[in-house]
């Protein structure tokens, strides 16, 4: 896919000494009406394509290391997942394979072999429940309008936003109590099994971690949130049998999703670099324990390339 010869070395002025890294989360078979904004497998194959013609893709751990020495190639970019769902490795992998390259999964392993996460949990039960409202005034929140995809839509989001920074026990107080609505039995298949992991290392992916059960680390005490970050990385390498050097941090925005505290817990449990989704690029100068990612939602090519240009240029 070509988008414009003259493009190629706009980004190479641009990104000089710069590192982009994307953050996707699923990459669906095809398109979901409720999210719509979410990847599928053509976007993402359109995408893979402008990022294996224009950029640099590179591991992860090799970026930070030439970064670090002020030896980045121009346009240098990583991929980046997380969470850990199925449709990473069913859908994504064969894609990246398609034009060779590397990319970074960020595995909560809590949620391994069945599990579902949380927000999952929400946007599910909302998914099945074809009544024109849904009352959730037992759980402290509302009487919300789901008679239509938009209505559903809003209904997810509000809700997700609610009860995202309670309390970890409590919230999934509330999301046992909203799941018991549901019409249908909800998926036991959304995220990876342990072998589905294994098979991303063999294909030479490599594995980060992002927790057991993926908090807001910053509404833990300090004993939870080392158990947590440091228990995620010994489960991951139980699975593949090699050290998990790469960290994601759950939600990710600095000082308020995480602190420095949690800075400091991965550096301590023997991370070499971690990832937030603060916004922008990094360069030799960023900590490497808080590195900057970008999404890439855009649902065209020239605007994709464009966007790209722009998060190089203006961090």
């Amino acid at each position: 896919m070509t988008i414009s010869r003259f493009l190629k070395p706009i980004v190479a002025r641009l990104s000089q000494g710069r590192l982009s890294i994307l953050i996707y989360h699923r990459v669906l078979e095809k398109a979901d009406e409720i999210f719509p904004g979410t990847v599928d497998a053509e976007r993402f194959r359109w995408q893979m394509e402008l990022v294996s013609s224009y950029f640099n893709v590179l591991p992860l751990s090799k970026a930070v290391e030439l970064m670090e020495n002020n030896n980045l190639p121009q346009r240098a970019l990583c991929i980046t997942f997380d969470d850990g769902y199925a449709d990473n490795a069913e859908v994504a992998l064969p894609i990246l394979k398609e034009f060779g390259l590397s990319a970074t999964f960020f595995i909560a392993v809590g949620f391994l072999n069945g599990g579902r996460m949380w927000n999952d949990t929400v946007i599910e039960t909302i998914r099945t429940i074809d009544s024109r409202d849904i009352d959730l005034t037992d759980v402290g929140l509302d009487v919300y309008d789901i008679s239509s995809t938009i209505k559903k839509q809003e209904t997810i989001e509000s809700i997700i936003t609610s009860i995202k920074h309670a309390p970890q026990d409590k919230r999934q107080e509330f999301v046992e109590i909203i799941a018991e609505k549901a019409a249908d039995q909800l998926p036991a298949n959304l995220m990876m099994s342990s072998e589905q992991v294994k098979m991303l290392h063999r294909s030479g992916m490599e594995i980060g971690g992002h927790t057991v059960t993926h908090p807001i680390l910053s509404t833990l005490d300090s004993e939870q949130a080392m158990e947590e970050i440091k228990q995620g990385k010994v489960l991951l390498e139980s699975i593949i049998g090699t050290n998990i050097k790469l960290f994601a941090y759950p939600n990710g925005k600095p000082d308020i999703d995480y602190l420095e505290e949690h800075v400091e817990i991965v550096r301590r449990v023997g991370f070499d670099a971690a990832v937030s989704t603060e916004s922008g690029v990094s360069d030799r100068f960023t900590d490497r324990f808080q590195l900057r990612r970008f999404t890439p939602w855009d649902k065209t090519p020239l605007k994709f390339i464009l966007r790209l240009m722009k998060n190089y240029y203006l961090t």
